[in-house]
Order: structure tokens, then sequence, then C-alpha cells
């Protein structure tokens, strides 16, 4: 190529540079990523300007065009160095420059020293020419040249890696990217070794091909944005919505659910501030408690969870929020929106008849208890009327005993003991009626009377015992409470609803021994990291698949016709709703059933 065809080549490179670094530096988005490809467009330009300028010099000036090298190869040896970093920023998303990195330029800072010194050790070229293959290399330029394809093919690889791992074919960005640097790392391998005939204008030239790559790449599949395609389709699939933030809340990622639900374009989001959305879509969610909410995921490490309703499109969200880290690196935040429209509309439909059935439910209970309460108070009645008989024989024989010489001290004692032994006995029955009375009382009132209170296991037990005893004792069932948690453990919350959901698994339990005497129904209560955990669990006849499919799903019980009424759909309904809790079951034909209340921890404890 002739004098004049090199450097139009080299303006025309230049001025690809310039164009796509004004596009890259008024773009509004900031990473890492963009500010390392800045640096290596930036370095090509110097290293442009540098072969334009020695180009006019030589042919105008006679100037030394090796003179020249000691300005262009500050590029030549930092560029390559460069693309190593930016293969490793695309591979993990952010990289933290530490003092080890400054590792790498020690050999492109003693090759610049060998060529600044050329003159006195003729290390880096005992010959220099423009032609190449007139040039006569030093043995330190073996050291530079293999340092420097080194760092380019090893970033070249990481690329490669990475696209296979992310797409199982090449993702669109990254191979673009690895076609425009092999180009260049093959011209300058074969020139350098005299294959081809070619000056030193060869190598950057061969550039021009690279940075429109890099351009295709850029603008038009986002190699900035690290989306991989493959990846891509899986996220579109997703009926949840979701957007990735970088570190300086713009938007680097959403998928095709986020744009269809909220009625949004990609060109109004992409590389975007979050908060400069916010005001013109229906994205609802104030900067002020983004912060919180980001910060508090933070803090914690965990993902924060949060509902709201999205007026503009009439919709439900659950929102997770959880913030991104590599090796304790915080990379940006991940905003995942679940729509739980429809959930909440179940929801609201439960509770709008809740009322209603739930009173329902507890007037028909109130038959199964009246046996239970009958048979509660006829024992210690029983016992009180024993007792106040006893009373009555011993104020007989105290009477009598007045003024009687024989009676002595010792005997007036010996009838007052029996007399407070008596009391003592009358006052435990009257002790227990107390609690028999509050326990029915309790389970009595309407649901419309919130009684969210403090209550311990122990006392919870306590209640489930009494209203329990009677058709436990009459089935021949034995109860066996284990309770691996402080019995003085508190919880918060309508203890009643508690009670009422835990005598129907309980009840159910009796039931699905079919009239099986002396079985066994264990309750355990025990404390996990999350939760409190009460079990009821029976070795009876398991539930059908069939009927599985429907728990807590519809009004449905497994106990039949004779099923109190409460059902497992209203004892879930309760538990979500009283305790913010869950229940789930497990349970197989002809070998038995466990059902789990698992409580979130909100406790105090004595």
């Amino acid at each position: 190529m002739t004098v004049v065809e090199n450097l139009l080549l080299l303006v025309l490179s230049a001025l690809t540079v310039v164009t796509l670094l004004y596009n890259l530096l008024k773009s509004q988005r900031h990473s890492q990523l963009k500010n390392i490809f800045i640096c290596i467009l930036s370095l090509l330009l110097c290293w442009f300007f540098g072969l334009i300028f020695q180009i006019v010099c030589c042919q105008k000036f006679n100037a030394n065009p090796l003179f020249f090298e000691n300005f262009i190869y500050i590029s030549a040896c930092t560029v390559p160095v460069f693309i190593l970093f930016l293969a490793i920023s695309f591979v993990k998303t952010k990289i933290e420059f530490t003092k080890k990195y400054l590792l790498f330029f020690i050999v492109p800072i003693i090759s610049l020293l060998v060529l600044w010194t050329n003159n006195y050790h003729h290390l880096f070229y005992i010959t220099y020419s423009t032609n190449i293959k007139e040039t006569v290399f030093g043995p330190y330029f073996i050291i530079h040249s293999i340092y420097s394809y080194a760092c380019v093919g090893i970033g070249i690889l990481l690329l490669l890696i990475y696209s296979i791992k992310n797409s199982g074919l090449f993702s669109k960005q990254s191979l673009l990217f690895v076609i425009g640097t092999t180009f260049c790392l093959l011209i300058n391998v074969l020139s350098t070794f005299g294959i081809l005939d070619l000056s030193i204008y060869a190598t950057p030239m061969s550039f021009t091909i690279a940075i429109l790559c890099y351009s295709v790449a850029v603008f038009k599949f986002n190699f900035l944005s690290i989306s991989p395609i493959a990846l891509q389709k899986v996220v579109d699939k997703m009926s949840d919505s979701y957007l990735v933030l970088d570190e300086t809340n713009q938007i680097t990622d959403f998928n095709k659910s986020l744009l269809e639900t909220f009625k949004v374009f990609d060109n109004q989001i992409r590389n975007h501030n979050m908060f400069d959305v916010l005001k013109s879509s229906n994205i609802e969610l104030s900067r002020e408690n983004y912060n919180n909410l980001l910060n508090k995921a933070k803090e914690t490490g965990h993902t924060v969870h949060i509902e709201k309703y999205f007026s503009k499109i009439d919709k439900y969200f659950n929102i997770e929020i959880s913030a991104i880290y590599s090796e304790n690196m915080f990379l940006g935040t991940l905003i995942l929106l679940k729509d739980i429209t429809q959930h909440v509309i179940d929801l609201k439909t439960i509770e709008d008849n809740q009322d209603i059935l739930m009173e329902q439910e507890r007037l028909a209970s109130l038959g199964q208890l009246i046996g239970g309460i009958s048979h509660n108070l006829k024992t210690p009645i029983m016992s009180i009327s024993g007792a106040a008989e006893g009373l009555s024989d011993l104020i007989k024989e105290y009477d009598a005993s007045i003024g009687d010489s024989e009676v002595t001290n010792e005997d007036h004692h010996e009838i007052a003991k029996d007399m407070y032994g008596w009391i003592e006995k009358i006052r435990s029955y009257t002790e227990y009626m107390s609690d028999i009375i509050t326990t029915v009382k309790g389970q009595a009132v309407t649901l419309s009377s919130e009684n969210n209170v403090d209550f311990t296991i122990d006392e919870l037990i306590k209640r489930i015992n009494i209203l329990m005893k009677h058709e436990l004792k009459n089935a021949l069932i034995n109860l066996n409470i284990n309770l691996n948690i402080d019995p003085n453990t508190k919880l918060d919350g309508d203890v009643n609803s508690l009670v009422q959901v835990v005598n129907n698994l309980i009840s159910n339990s009796i039931q699905a021994y079919n009239g099986e005497k002396n079985k066994q129904i264990n309750l355990n209560v025990s404390k996990n990291e999350n939760a409190i955990e009460i079990a009821i669990e029976d070795f009876g006849c398991g539930i059908s698949k069939e009927v599985q499919s429907k728990l807590f799903k519809e009004m449905i019980t497994t106990k039949g016709k004779n099923g109190s009424g409460l059902g497992l759909f209203m004892s879930y309904s309760t538990i979500k709703a009283h305790f913010n809790g869950n229940m789930t079951f497990e349970s197989e034909k002809g070998k038995g059933t466990k059902f789990i209340i698992s409580l979130p921890i909100t406790i105090k404890t004595h």
C-alpha cells in the first residue's frame, strides 16, 4: 500500500473510533465494562494519531520514525492488558482493581523503558524500519510479543468460554468481539513473523475491522449490557417480571413479561435510571421506599418482600428485592415482581364470607362441645358434692365434741386438718371448672371480636386438653403431647382460633381410625430457626390422592358427614389470616397423615 493509502485508512480508523467514543460517552449508563472499553478506544485513538503524525512528519520533515514509536508504544503495550481486563469484567460482571492488578503492567512498563533506551543496548530493535520485513528485532522484543499475545489470547479464550457457558452457542455480542480481536491478533502475528509483507501500519489499521465488529456488538446487540441471547429467551418465558439494576440504579436488564405487564417499551427503560423511568411509567415505586428496601436487603443479605398495589394497571404484586454480590462486592439489584392479583381477589372473597362461614362453623362445633362440657363439669360437681358431705360430717362431729372432756386438743386439730383437706379439694375442683368455662367461652365468641393477645404454649396445650378430653376418652384414643420447646414461649394472635384449628385436626385424626380403639395421636410442638411448628400426626387410613389435591383449595373435609364443618380450607385460611403462618401435610394411604402448622417466630420468652 502507498503512503497516502495508509494515511487515509488511519484517518478513517481514527474517525470510526471518535464516533464510537462519542456515542459511548453520551450514553447515560455507566458500568465498569463500559469504562474499560472506553480506555481501549482511547488508547487506539492515541495509537492512530501517533501513526498519522509519524507518516506526515516523516514525509514532510524527514523526521526519524523511531522517535514516534516511543509515543505509539504506550498504546501498543497497554491495549492487550486492557483487552484482558475487558474479558475478565465481561465474565465476572465486575472486578475490584486491587494492587495485584498492577502486576499486569510490569511487562508493558519494562517494554517502554527498553524501547525508550533502545539506542544504548538495541534490545528492542536492532534495526528499525516501517517495513516489518526490513526490521531486525532485539531479544527483548520476543518477551514483549509473547506477553502481549498471551493477554489478548487469554481474553479471547475467556470470552469464548463465557459465550459457550451462557448461550450453548456463541452469544452474538461476545462472538463479534472475539472475531474483531482475533483478526487483529492474526494480522499482527503474521506480519511480525514475516509471513505477510506488511508495514507497521498493518496492525493498528486491522483494528478498523475490529472496531466495526465492536460497534455492531455494542449498539445492535448491547455488548456492554452483558445479556446472553439464550438466557434472555429463557427469562422472557417467565410469567413473573423482573428488573436488574447496576450499582448506580441504571436498568441493565429485564424480561418481556415486564414490558407487557407494565405496558412500556424497551427503549423507554433500558440503560435509563430507574427513578427517571418511575416518573413516567406504570412502575410505581418511590425513590424513598426503594432506597429503604435496598438498604435493608444490603444490610441483612436477605431478600426483602413487600406487597404493593399498582393503581395504573390495577394489579397487585409481591415484590422481592435482592442485592447482588460477587465475592463480597456489590454489583447491583434484582427486583422480582410476582403478580398476585388473583390470589388477593380470592383472599378478599374469603374474607367477605369468612365472618358468616366461621360463625356457622363455631355454632356447629358448639353442639359437639356440649357433650364434652357436661362430662367435664359432671365429675368436679360430683366431687364437690362429696366434699360438702364430708365437711357436713366433720361439722357434726365437731359440734358433738364441744364440752366433751374426752375430746383432746389433738382431736380438735385432727378435725380441723380434715376440714382443710376437703376445702383444698373443693378449691381445685372449682379452678378446674373455671378453666373449662373460660375455654368454652373463648370458643363460643364470634369471629368479629378479635382477640389477638399474647398466650403461652402451655396455655394453648391446656385448652386443647380440656376441649378434646371427652372426645378422646369416648373414642379410646391416646393423645401424646411432646413439647420440644419452652412451655412459657409466647405467641401473639387469636388463641381461640388456633385452638379450634388444632382441635379440628385432632378430630380428623380420631375419625381417621374409623372407630378402632387404643390408637395413638401425636401432638408435637417444636421450634426451628424460622418458625414454631405444631404437628398433629395419626397412623390411620390416610388421605386419598383425590382429596389431597383439593385440600386448602376448596371447602372439603376428610371426615365426611361426621365432620364438624370447619374444614381444612378454613383452617388453612385461619392460619394464614390470623398468624401469617402456613399449613402443610404429609399423607400416605393406609399409613397415616401428618399436618404441620408453621407459625413465624414473632415470639417472646420469659
